[in-house]
């Protein structure tokens, strides 16, 4: 009787270290993307430590901004840890790069990064992917509706030379052109370059009312900064892409009275309590700022989401299958799409088979530069 006790106490924790869930996290904490990765890496540490009644164990790795390490992290994620799901990675180019792996192994891949080309349009791929961010459609439409209000006729544009700064190029171009504003001058840039001289020059001899800036990091701040010394004087726009810490400092004076529309974090102390995302954002940063002393760029909320949207999902998931198992990786895949009205740090989640973003007007504010810091605009 001893021995068969024995063995079934074995066999329990057996099936239990293998019920153990398992999910990738990539960011880039090291290289060109890390002003996004560092806070995206350290918020893997902040996520749920259960789920569904489960142990989760974090496997977070760095692919140093390089989009060929985040091909080779994702495989070995995939086929050799087995992963149930992927929180990653930080970049556009990054993340484009391997939606393939996670749809070919039918791993669920919540991708914190700004460009809608990794869920749009939706298709067998990218039904396996899910978006923690706005989608940029959601984010320009403020932008335009501010541009209009504020007279805007004519606009300009310099956009990073990636799958970011591409998407917004077409996704503004089809709200301006229905405002009736005419864009006059679209300069690309490489994420890398040391100075956009050049293609500022262009823009501020087309002498556009506005020129919004299309990119996200660290590089926000030059073309911006540029344009300043160029002498334009017009309204510079961000995209939710700057929304870090480092454009204030790298900015300094010089992107004093820029707008963009991005996450409520920004501006805390100017949201009234009664917007659902606030409390779930405070309890966010309270819990960063205690472990890393500092506060999160928003880009870690993108990670810290993920987590909000596997830990809903993961108890619907384990009725038709245990982790580690297709049936678990697909049945979560299936929970993921039925997040209804789930509150995060940044706004309000309700996805659907059309839509893996899930913010609605909820999940933006506008916001200015003004005094070195952000303020809501009214």
């Amino acid at each position: 009787m001893r021995r068969i006790i024995l063995l079934a106490a074995v066999l329990l924790l057996t099936h239990q270290a293998q019920a153990q869930i398992k999910i990738g996290v990539v960011a880039s904490a090291t290289g060109p993307s890390s002003v996004i990765g560092i806070s995206q890496m350290n918020t893997a540490a902040l996520l749920p430590k259960t789920m569904g009644g489960l142990d989760v164990q974090y496997i977070a790795l760095d692919d140093a901004s390089d989009p060929n390490q985040t091909v080779q992290i994702f495989k070995k994620l995939i086929s050799d840890e087995h992963v149930d799901a992927i929180i990653g990675p930080s970049g556009a180019p990054n993340a484009v790069g391997v939606i393939r792996f996670a749809a070919e192994s039918h791993t669920p891949m919540l991708a914190p990064v700004g460009t809608t080309a990794v869920v749009l349009p939706m298709d067998d791929v990218r039904r396996w992917i899910f978006k923690t961010t706005q989608n940029d459609l959601l984010i320009a439409d403020a932008l335009v509706g501010h541009m209009k209000a504020h007279g805007v006729k004519t606009i300009g544009v310099i956009a990073a030379n990636d799958p970011f700064g591409q998407g917004w190029v077409k996704t503004l171009a089809g709200l301006t052109d229905k405002a009736g504003i005419k864009t006059v001058g679209v300069e690309y840039f490489q994420r890398t370059d040391t100075s956009v001289v050049a293609q500022s020059l262009k823009l501020v001899a087309a002498n556009p009312d506005a020129i919004l800036v299309a990119a996200a990091g660290g590089p926000t701040v030059l073309p911006h900064t540029t344009l300043i010394d160029q002498g334009y004087r017009g309204q510079i726009y961000q995209t939710h892409g700057a929304a870090t810490p480092d454009f204030l400092r790298l900015g300094g004076r010089k992107v004093e009275g820029a707008v963009l529309a991005a996450s409520l974090m920004l501006v805390m102390d100017e949201v009234p309590d009664s917007v659902p995302s606030r409390k779930v954002a405070a309890d966010y940063i309270a819990a960063y700022k205690q472990r890393y002393g500092t506060s999160p760029a928003t880009f870690g909320a993108n990670v810290y989401d993920g987590g909000l949207l596997l830990s809903a999902a993961v108890p619907i998931a384990l009725k038709s299958g245990q982790p580690g198992t297709p049936a678990f990786r697909e049945a979560l895949r299936d929970a993921l799409e039925q997040a209804k009205e789930l509150v995060g740090p940044q706004g309000v989640y309700t996805m659907s088979p059309a839509d893996h973003s899930g913010f609605d007007e909820r999940g933006r504010v506008l916001i200015t530069v003004r005094g070195g810091a952000w303020h809501l605009l009214p």
